[in-house]
């Protein structure tokens, strides 16, 4: 099994990180919004990828939030395997989490976020019907294995 990474695709925000892991990071995982993903077959619950990014290893090894990030980083480059090395260090481990709540709770007001991100799954199912009657064709998982 292919590593996996798992985003929310209804974020703008999160779209827009998991666009620059497309163009910048080398990582070999597919980089999917969970509304594509077959969530069944990688293990994960929808109220888990709403919560926080997922990674599902090739040997089906889970870790979500900062977690989840420091794996992809490791999965590049040596760049990047530096980085994802020292999220996963206890000090920086222990910041990164309270870190990730913040910018999760706040994602609607950063770069690239809008209002939807700011509401729960459910909610957008309510406003804006089922995600997978109205999701935009166009939008694909953003990077399929090497």
């Amino acid at each position: 099994m292919t590593a996996t990474f798992v985003y929310d695709g209804d974020c703008s925000f999160c779209t827009t990180c998991a666009e620059f892991i497309e163009r910048r990071i080398p990582t070999h995982a597919r980089v999917i919004p969970w509304q594509f993903a077959d969530l069944g077959a990688l293990g994960l619950t929808t109220e888990e990828c709403e919560e926080a990014v997922q990674w599902v290893g090739p040997g089906g090894e889970r870790a979500s939030g900062p977690d989840a990030i420091a794996l992809m980083l490791r999965d590049a480059g040596r760049l990047w395997q530096l980085a994802g090395g020292a999220l996963q260090i206890g000090p920086v481990r222990l910041a990164a989490w309270p870190a990730y709540r913040w910018v999760a709770e706040h994602r609607h007001l950063l770069p690239g976020g809008t209002a939807a991100c700011s509401l729960p799954q459910a909610q957008r199912d309510l406003l804006y019907g089922k995600t997978a009657e109205v999701r935009d064709q166009r939008k694909a998982p953003l990077r399929t294995p090497r």
